[in-house]
């Protein structure tokens, strides 16, 4: 693939740029911006909707500003018209939305018609959402009614913002991250087992938070077995938000064997979701007593692990879950390593060495054989914590 051309003043107008081949405003990526960043502001509160900032401008001015706080709750264009002193303020300015304004009834009425009623005359679209109620309508609207319309301002930035949200809706399954602590020598245990604690307290608070904002985290019975886990988000620093989703569903990944009745997950079933994937090996009259526990059952017709993990994966997808976390070991990683279905990865590195040669590492099976069949991922953030370090990678497609 030939080099992208450098960017260049056009037409003799510094204020815009080639990206792409494309003109682009340094206003419009300027304001786009502004609106990307408020949409992180909705994360881990608006699943199973997309992230989106909305901003809205007047000669330059930024006049108003809003985005998604909670599912359920306003879009992001309805928040930033709100936010204005008088809603006359809007007739006539610039909206820049990172995610193309919706066009039907939801929970929310259309935002396409709440920007052509206030007299909005131009919108600005990172991008179009493939969402099917949408898909396009939503442009085709604010058209039809004379609005100007730019699309595709800042759409990497936007497309990666919401990346899992695209992968549910064009895959049907949720988007995977796989979460991991190891030390220097890539372990993840010693040779006896023991795992408690590679990492400090403020890597570990910062997985609370992930298990925070995901809608459900996988474990193995080996995990199950050897840590007895809650797999609960704790952070007794940070105050209570109440706009934080409902807790995390909690599931259990059941090849050969079930949880004792006595496990912590069991026996806070009825306070936090709990279900067992099983598989077919598994005799359905031993399930009776978990269901009367509250444990929710979910049983999957494939005896391979990899073939039980996109079964599953189908399942949540139509359960409209956005993300997965994976706090399993070896083996559990190794089943979805070995059905590609892990898209993100939460590295963390703590300053201890294990050694040994029956020592685990982070991901069991049989692996591959060949360094042309590796799983490509990019680095997009490294972050420090006491003396540790958290790297987080996603998936190349």
């Amino acid at each position: 693939m030939p080099d992208l051309p450098k960017p260049e003043s056009t037409d003799g107008d510094p204020s815009r740029l080639l990206k792409n081949g494309h003109a682009v405003n340094e206003k419009d990526h300027h304001f786009m911006g502004m609106a990307i960043q408020l949409a992180k502001h909705g994360l881990g509160a608006v699943e199973p909707n997309p992230m989106v900032g909305c901003v809205l401008v007047r000669d330059g001015l930024v006049i108003g500003k809003g985005y998604h706080q909670k599912f359920g709750g306003p879009h992001a264009e309805v928040e930033a018209l709100r936010s204005l002193e008088s809603p006359k303020q809007a007739s006539g300015v610039t909206a820049y939305v990172s995610l193309e304004p919706c066009c039907h009834h939801g929970k929310t009425p259309p935002c396409a018609q709440a920007l052509i009623d206030a007299g909005v005359s131009r919108v600005v679209v990172a991008m179009a959402d493939p969402f099917p109620k949408v898909s396009g309508g939503g442009l085709s609207l604010l058209r039809s009614e004379g609005v100007e319309i730019t699309v595709g301002v800042m759409q990497e930035e936007a497309e990666e913002l919401n990346a899992p949200y695209l992968k549910r809706v064009r895959d049907g399954r949720p988007w995977v991250i796989a979460k991991w602590a190891m030390t220097m020598d890539g372990r993840i245990a010693t040779a006896s087992g023991q795992s408690q604690w590679i990492t400090g307290e403020q890597a570990r608070a910062e997985v609370h938070r992930l298990r925070a904002r995901v809608d459900g985290i996988a474990v193995g019975m080996g995990t199950v077995v050897a840590d007895d886990p809650m797999l609960t988000a704790r952070i007794p620093h940070d105050p209570p938000s109440s706009s934080l989703s409902q807790p995390a569903g909690r599931f259990v990944f059941c090849r050969h064997r079930l949880p004792s009745v006595e496990a912590k997950l069991v026996r806070s079933a009825r306070d936090v979701p709990v279900t067992l994937c099983v598989g077919p090996e598994i005799d359905s009259a031993d399930l009776s007593q978990f269901e009367q526990l509250g444990v929710q059952v979910v049983s999957l017709q494939s005896q391979e692990s990899s073939g039980m993990v996109s079964e599953m994966l189908q399942h949540l997808g139509q359960m409209q879950m956005t993300n997965l976390m994976l706090e399993g070991g070896a083996e559990l990683l190794a089943s979805f390593f070995a059905a590609d279905q892990i898209d993100e990865c939460h590295v963390y590195l703590g300053p201890k060495l294990f050694g040994g040669e029956a020592a685990k590492g982070p991901i069991g099976g049989v692996g591959i054989e060949k360094m042309a069949d590796a799983l490509q991922f990019r680095l997009t953030s490294l972050d420090p914590f006491g003396s540790d370090f958290r790297a987080i990678y996603r998936r190349l497609n």
